[in-house]
């Protein structure tokens, strides 16, 4: 099911980053009293009451070297394009401003619900700096304080109440959804051409080519799959080609609409960076995840290759060590034709579903071999275990004190629970309870 996108709009230093941090929960991006200082995630997974949401804060969004308006423009148009309600974000201290009206007009152009938010009223006698922002033409203004947290319950309950209904489409239970992910030119829209055997995706050697994001339905074996397409947008311009930023934010939608995630890696670059954030972020949202080597067919081989490139891949990605990795050629098809028989069963472990009693003999066992340490003076007993999610698998574990089970036992027990049911391309999660 695809969760609504909300993003934050608005011109520099009024407090994109706090607001984004305070619905988050967490210190996500960077907040300092210095214009334009955001600079680290800008896509977070939020919740308000019965609701999940994407959040962006467009204030990380950096547009290469371009003047003050049209750093503004780029970001707001961003938003516009990739969300399904906007808030607009401004300063109550400082009143209408030249650059606010800026954004407005950007704004008046979406058919897309525009919330607008007066930040840093921070307490009720400062409630009259509002009615200056009615000029902007959204209706009531909403005064929060991003360093109080105050007023943010009101407005994400017109957040909320502007969400749109779940498409019927997105519900289908026996479509396997994946997407590619990966740096530009490593291949993907080759491999998805590989993987369709026709030419459905435009591919040139330049990096950041593909455009239009087409989900490609296709059967292979009787089994429904939808690629993920994770291309840019269908408006071409120096906008999106020139932000990393941009195309880790289209990656990061096309993850949260997936069963499985296939992060493409380019065999004759090798691991970078940016490789890491998308996988983290794979793992972060529970998604099943596979590697794909791509180009293998050009690089230089000897009989220690393939092993010294799997090293490579888990001492780098050591938080996604269930994840299986597939070596392949897209120009070539040398064992594309494999994937498919991966990307099922990764998808089924995803949704595999344990019997409690068999649950709990393997947790029975476990304890047996290696009783859990003594914490501060107390022995953690464990006294059952259940499943209660699939996608990813999340168990409860019932214990006497939940806050001396150590992240190490946590690990050590997910460890037996993988050798005992697979799970090969899953994260698995454990919640500890204490046992009313």
């Amino acid at each position: 099911m695809t969760k609504p996108t909300v993003a934050i709009v608005g011109r520099p230093n009024v407090g994109k980053s706090t607001i984004f941090n305070r619905i988050v929960g967490e210190r996500i991006s960077i907040v300092e009293d210095v214009a334009g200082v955001t600079r680290d995630r800008i896509y977070s997974s939020a919740d308000w009451l019965a609701h999940d949401f994407n959040l962006i804060d467009t204030g990380g969004i950096q547009i290469g070297d371009a003047p003050f308006l049209d750093q503004i423009r780029s970001q707001a148009e961003i938003a516009i394009a990739e969300s399904d309600v906007i808030i607009f974000l401004t300063n109550g201290r400082e009143g209408v401003t030249d650059a606010d009206e800026h954004v407005a007009k950007i704004l008046y152009k979406t058919k897309k619900p525009v919330i607008l938010a007066v930040n840093k009223v921070d307490n009720p006698d400062m409630r009259e700096m509002i009615y200056d922002f009615y000029s902007l033409g959204f209706g009531d203004p909403f005064p929060i304080s991003g360093s109080h947290g105050l007023g943010l319950g009101d407005l994400l309950d017109e957040v909320a109440a502007n969400f749109p209904d779940v498409d019927a489409e997105e519900i289908e239970d026996d479509v396997i959804r994946f997407s590619l992910i990966g740096r530009p030119n490593v291949g993907k829209s080759s491999l998805v051409n590989a993987l369709l055997g026709e030419e459905r995706v435009i591919v040139s050697e330049i990096a950041g080519t593909t455009r239009d994001a087409i989900d490609t339905p296709y059967v292979h074996e009787g089994q429904k799959y939808k690629i993920i397409d994770t291309a840019g947008m269908r408006k071409k311009g120096k906008i999106y080609e020139s932000t990393e930023k941009y195309s880790q934010l289209r990656a990061l939608k096309a993850i949260d609409r997936s069963d499985v995630v296939l992060i493409v890696i380019n065999g004759e670059e090798g691991i970078r960076e940016q490789d890491k954030r998308v996988a983290g972020y794979a793992e972060d949202a529970g998604k099943g995840v596979m590697f794909v080597v791509n180009k293998w067919d050009i690089v230089e081989k000897d009989n220690k290759t393939m092993n010294k490139f799997i090293e490579d891949i888990r001492g780098n990605f050591l938080f996604l060590d269930y994840a299986p990795i597939a070596f392949v050629s897209a120009k070539t098809k040398q064992r594309v034709n494999t994937l498919f028989d991966r990307i099922k069963l990764v998808s089924e472990n995803h949704a595999l579903r344990i019997q409690s009693s068999v649950l709990n003999e393997v947790v029975e066992d476990a304890v047996a071999r290696n009783p859990a340490p003594s914490e501060k003076g107390k022995r953690l007993r464990i006294y059952y275990a259940t499943q209660v999610a699939v996608k990813p698998p999340t168990f409860v574990v019932f214990v006497n004190e939940p806050e001396i089970m150590h992240f190490s036992y946590e690990r050590f027990l997910q460890n037996r629970l993988r050798e005992s049911f697979g799970f090969e391309g899953t994260p698995i999660r454990l919640i500890t309870r204490a046992r009313s």
